[in-house]
């Protein structure tokens, strides 16, 4: 007990030689103490998040042009992720993720996150059927010039096309979209934006109605029935109404007239997608010549593994998201890819300016006009 007091009394002692009270020693440990806290987060500023819901009219690949209430707004979005279920079409109802904040329309001091649907609004994209006179037809893109003479040019990659009677210039089809019509030309009234919309289908017959295969006929005495044959080929283009074909494992291209033969496309005219060829006739392996071409039939994307899905996309990278690259293909077409999932082996660093070919599966995109790239190649 002595020994305790001793220690105290001592203790007491050095303090008091020191000049400093316990007053003074615990408001020092409590500077001491402020003065850390401060240096761990100097100058620290709170960073607001926020959202801002309207409806989706133009979409470039990074940028954005949002209607909310009567005011537009222009969001750069080159840093966010995609995430709508229809893609990125024109009347969507979408919903604008950010960082930052919004200086009345002033979009510059926010960061977008993501882009998502607005859960908020329960309205469906606006579905429809429109009927025209063909003026062309290209794997991604088909031109059709109305009753009324409105031309509008509608995206077509991937789309199921079933043409009864053949394909060409002057016949009448029906397509089956998604999403609104954008303005109409500052030239020419007449010329509309379908570039923002999704196509389901395009056919000459309504609605889209494939038959089943002909049975072959009975032979008949007296008349002689020619055996049909199947070719199976790779295309290579499209124009209208000739295809380009290469047989299977050759490099020979073969110019398929469609004008007057059935053809049917379930996961539309792609490039590197397989078709067969019904023909009657004795094929040399190089050219046409005496065959008559029956029909035309493509592959079924949904019954394809992605070790055998040929469909592919290739164009000028123009634009990209956090999860997406969007391509200028070269029959003008601008089209945009998820990603994701997709095994890269281009060496661009899918940097602007830089030229691809993706490869996708239109079964994976029916519902939307974003493309899931399964491989990206240098083209």
């Amino acid at each position: 007990m002595k020994k305790i007091l001793v220690v105290c009394i001592g203790s007491l002692f050095l303090i008091t030689l020191s000049g400093c009270s316990l007053g003074d020693i615990v408001d020092r440990f409590s500077d001491s103490e402020d003065t850390q806290i401060q240096d761990i987060n100097p100058g620290s500023t709170r960073v607001y998040m926020d959202e801002i819901r309207g409806t989706l009219q133009y979409f470039t690949g990074n940028q954005l042009t949002l209607l909310s209430g009567s005011d537009n707004y222009v969001f750069d979005i080159s840093q966010a992720t995609l995430e709508c279920s229809d893609g990125m079409l024109c009347g969507d109802a979408v919903s604008v993720i950010y960082e930052g904040q919004l200086d009345s329309t002033d979009t510059g001091a926010v960061r977008v996150l993501k882009v998502v649907d607005d859960y908020h609004d329960t309205s469906e994209v606006k579905e429809g059927t429109t009927r025209g006179q063909v003026q062309n037809l290209t794997a991604n893109s088909i031109t059709i010039r109305s009753k009324g003479g409105k031309t509008v040019t509608f995206p077509i990659t991937g789309t199921e096309q079933y043409y009864q009677g053949g394909i060409k210039a002057g016949n009448w089809v029906y397509l089956h979209y998604k999403g609104d019509f954008g303005p109409a030309s500052a030239d020419d009234p007449n010329v509309l934006d379908g570039s923002q919309m999704k196509i389901y289908s395009v056919s000459d017959i309504d609605p889209l109605n494939v038959p089943a295969p002909t049975p072959t006929p009975a032979p008949q005495e007296g008349v002689e029935i020619k055996p049909e044959n199947k070719l199976r080929a790779v295309i290579q283009n499209i124009q209208t109404n000739i295809l380009q074909v290469s047989p299977e494992n050759t490099t020979n291209i073969l110019n398929l007239d469609m004008s007057a033969i059935p053809c049917y496309f379930s996961g539309g005219i792609e490039s590197g997608a397989h078709v067969n060829v019904i023909y009657t006739g004795d094929f040399n392996g190089t050219t046409l010549d005496g065959l008559t071409i029956l029909g035309i039939t493509g592959d079924i994307p949904e019954n394809l593994s992605e070790r055998n899905t040929g469909f592919t996309i290739s164009g000028e990278i123009t634009a990209s998201t956090a999860n997406t690259i969007t391509l200028l293909t070269s029959d003008g077409v601008r089209i945009t890819c998820n990603t994701e999932s997709a095994s890269n082996e281009s060496t661009g660093g899918l940097l602007t300016g830089s030229s691809v070919k993706v490869t996708f599966n239109p079964a994976d995109s029916r519902q939307t006009n974003i493309y899931t790239a399964l491989k990206i190649e240098d083209l």
